[in-house]
């Protein structure tokens, strides 16, 4: 008789049982979509930037890496002073321009120049990596190089061809004061690169070489690995950094991410807004259909109350109902919410000068079910005051309303 009780509504209005359903899914959905946001690019940033295990960025003093086109002079003494630290293990230095593209379909390529035992900005899908750092030894002619795949299909070419890349171009006469035959040896996924921008590595002195004697000391910026990786470390390091190099700034992954999520607030607070307004769509979608269901069923109530059910079996009846509603729209909003987060995620990587890696929307386990299990409360809870009309309705005047009716 119980459980009769709480599917009433389902047996006797299912339409409006289903659209009531539909309208909770669609409000799940919203809320965990706007959670995985909210959570979803800090943790997405910080994973790219820990990507390969730098925790942090040194780059020309005042500026952000490749924020702009100031470079770091002095950089081989600033690079050895930094490895021979011993809480440092690991240093990747890079450069980072646009080279010429003699006779190809685009005009040019953003280069970055990395040496390959200690880059941290790809990974080699197919093909052959860079080679090595070689101390007096005549650099391979032609010259190894690893792009993207946007490159690859632009430019039309394919692993093992050739092509020339040049520096130092004069408009006017049609010129370029440097040029080198490179091979397209390896495909590689460059992290922190946008997925349209064509890109190619290159050995960092080659690179120098090419933009001539101005750029034969210099790097855009330096990755550093602290060697015990915790908070602390890595901030003693960071300060060490400051205090023994007055012309550069080092950034840690704490300071990056609390500086975009300075300028991707407006996503995080349009993330609270939107969620707030999912959880309190559902609990008018439940207050509202258990308040007509236990407005409809007030004789039923009061039989049950007249042939000895108390008013705390009432209570937990109602609120039954409004449990079963809502699970079954958080179940629904589940799927719906995972469908749309990846749909969405999908369009706002789109959006130009973004990483290739990096994501809008993820899904965070803890922070899903937490917020699925407040609504669900919320859901719940919307049928407290419908329960209590319910438990307290008058029962000899409502069993002869009920009988007149």
């Amino acid at each position: 008789m119980r459980t009769t009780l709480a599917l009433t509504t389902l047996r006797r209005h299912p339409a409006r049982t289903v659209l009531a359903v539909l309208g909770i899914a669609v409000a799940a959905a919203l809320l965990l979509d706007m959670v995985m946001l909210a959570t979803g690019m800090r943790e997405s940033f910080r994973s790219l930037l820990l990507t390969r295990g730098y925790q942090l960025r040194v780059s020309p003093k005042g500026t952000l890496p490749f924020d702009s086109e100031a470079t770091i002079d002095g950089a081989t003494a600033i690079v050895e002073a930094l490895r021979a630290n011993p809480d440092i293990k690991a240093v990747s230095p890079s450069l980072g321009t646009t080279l010429a593209l003699p006779s190809q379909a685009f005009p040019s390529v953003f280069t970055l120049g990395l040496e390959a035992d200690v880059q941290g900005d790809y990974v080699l899908e197919a093909g052959q990596d860079m080679p090595a750092p070689r101390n007096g030894a005549a650099a391979a002619i032609p010259l190894p190089a690893v792009v993207n795949r946007m490159f690859l299909v632009r430019s039309g070419r394919k692993l093992g061809d050739t092509l020339t890349v040049a520096a130092g171009i004069d408009a006017q006469l049609r010129t370029t004061a440097r040029s080198r035959v490179v091979v397209l040896a390896g495909e590689g996924r460059f992290f922190y690169v946008p997925a349209e921008t064509p890109v190619m590595a290159l050995p960092l002195q080659e690179v120098r070489t090419l933009l001539g004697a101005e750029y034969r000391d210099r790097i855009s910026l330096a990755m550093a690995e602290s060697r015990k990786g915790d908070s602390v470390s890595v901030e003693a390091v960071r300060s060490w950094i400051a205090a023994s190099q007055p012309r550069v700034t080092a950034i840690s992954t704490e300071t990056a991410i609390r500086q975009v999520e300075e300028r991707l607030s407006y996503f995080r607070q349009l993330a609270f807004v939107l969620g707030a307004i999912s959880l309190g769509i559902g609990f008018l979608l439940v207050a509202t259909l258990v308040t007509l269901s236990v407005n409809e069923r007030r004789g039923e109530i009061a039989v049950l109350r007249a042939i000895g059910t108390q008013k705390g079996g009432v209570l937990r009846q109602v609120f039954l109902e409004g449990f079963l509603l809502s699970s079954a729209g958080i179940a629904g909003g589940l799927l719906l919410g995972l469908v749309t987060a990846r749909w969405l995620n999908g369009i706002l990587r789109d959006f130009p000068g973004l990483p290739a890696a990096f994501d809008f929307f993820l899904w965070s386990p803890e922070a899903a079910w937490q917020s699925l299990a407040l609504l669900l409360i919320s859901g719940t809870l919307a049928g407290l005051l419908p329960a209590w009309r319910a438990a307290s309705i008058p029962i000899v005047r409502s069993l002869r309303e009920d009988a007149v009716g």
